[in-house]
């Protein structure tokens, strides 16, 4: 009975506080995809060089543009992605307006074909 009366409340990981990497698109990609491309760049440069700091540096910024990137890459597909979904619901509702009526443009093409023939 301890449960009883309390909604579920999920807890949801923020990343500084403010991003919610569970909710917001690509976040969760993003920052995946750019820990690892920080390691690579970072240990890549440390095998190279073999200096500490530079190679935290370069970490940091592979890690910065690795994020970005995909960041980017996430939410212009994504937003494409919407933008397809909303014309083919704009079409059906269109299709669900205009049938059996004389808006119809597949009536008016069939009866064009048929006056023609």
């Amino acid at each position: 009975m301890a449960g009883e009366g309390e909604p579920d409340s999920e807890k949801t990981f923020k990343l500084l506080g403010i991003l919610d990497v569970q909710n917001i698109p690509c976040s969760r990609e993003s920052i995946l995809y750019g820990s690892l491309g920080s390691l690579v760049v970072g240990l890549g440069h440390f095998l190279a060089t073999s200096r500490v700091r530079r190679s935290f540096d370069f970490g940091m910024g592979g890690f910065v543009l690795t994020t970005l990137g995909c960041w980017i890459y996430c939410r212009y597909n994504h937003a494409k992605l919407r933008i397809q979904q909303r014309i083919i619901q704009e079409g059906m509702r269109n299709k669900i307006l205009y049938e059996s009526s004389d808006f119809d443009p597949e009536r008016k093409q069939n009866s064009n074909l048929g006056s023609k023939s």
